[in-house]
Formats: structure tokens, sequence, C-alpha cells
């Protein structure tokens, strides 16, 4: 059987073709856990599951890879909101998280990494695209440097300088280019 996907670069069903049809991997988006997940959240762990099981039908090895979010800017407003801390917070939110999809009947996957694990280099790569000139340091943030990326936008097919006419928040004034 083919397996078609729709391809957002291209806005297109597309046949699916793997890199190594030995073993596919997939690498998913998990839930960000300052809060309990609601049915917005669901609908990707459902999502996700249906394409790993079809997956598995159709290929010999399959590694399903799903990272949960445990710091990040909401994270430490909630656990501050709460009087706890970041761990409890995540700790609690993520237990209730795997509890939640177990009761959907959705498969665990392979690999569940944590953010927290992975700190070290999360800032070698930011140190490297500092470096490269595609980000910038600016009043305590570092911020993408948007003109280093001359397709940038190509993905979502939003032009730039229209984002930039049709802005509806104020922008911050350290940042380079909105």
């Amino acid at each position: 059987m083919t397996i078609k996907l729709h391809n957002s670069m291209t806005r297109a069903k597309e046949d699916f073709t793997p890199i190594d049809p030995d073993h596919v991997r997939m690498y998913v988006c998990g839930p960000t856990v300052y809060d309990f997940a609601h049915i917005g959240n669901a609908r990707p762990v459902v999502v996700f599951d249906v394409l790993y099981r079809l997956l598995r039908l159709e290929y010999p090895k399959v590694t399903y890879v799903r990272n949960i979010t445990d710091i990040e800017d909401k994270i430490m407003d909630a656990a501050k909101v709460n009087g706890e801390s970041i761990e409890a917070l995540t700790q609690r939110t993520a237990d209730q998280f795997h509890e939640d999809v177990e009761a959907l009947g959705t498969m665990i996957p392979d690999q569940e990494p944590r953010a927290t694990a992975f700190v070290g280099e999360m800032l070698a790569l930011i140190d490297r695209l500092v470096a490269d000139g595609h980000a910038y340091e600016a009043d305590g943030h570092v911020l993408f440097n948007v003109p280093s990326m001359p397709n940038y936008g190509r993905l979502s097919k939003l032009d730039r300088d229209a984002q930039i006419a049709g802005a509806r928040v104020e922008v911050a004034p350290y940042k380079r280019d909105p």
C-alpha cells in the first residue's frame, strides 16, 4: 500500500518515501507541561498514533519519538503562580498527560525526551546560530535574524513584508526585524 501524506511545502498529497525503508523514524512535538491537557492537545496525539500504527504495518522498524517541553516561560510563570518548583509542576502535569493519552488508547512512543535533558545542546546551537549571523542578542533575548534566511516564510507561504505591515501587536523595541 502506498501511504500518501500532505506536504506542507507543496500543499499537495504526495507518496511517502522514507529515507530508510528498513527503519522509519518519526519525531513529533509533544506537550508543554505547564497545565492539564485539553481536547485540542488530544488531536495531535491521536493523529500521530494513527500514523505510527499505519507505518508499523508497512515498514519493518519504526521509531516513534515524542518530546516533552518541560522548560519555557509559561512553565516558569505557572510554577510561580502555583508556588511550586518547575520540576514538581512539570512532573505532575506530565504524569496527568500520560494518564490522559493512555485513556485515549494511544500507543506509548519508543522515546520521550524532555527538553531539560538537552539544554547544553540547545545552548551550543544558539551559540552557533549567533556566530553564523542567524541570531543575535538584544536586551537579554536571543532572536532569529530573519534577513539571514532569504526564503523565510516559504513554508507558511506568508510574505514577510505583508506580515510586518499587518502586525496587530506592538513589536518589542529591541528587535531588529519584526
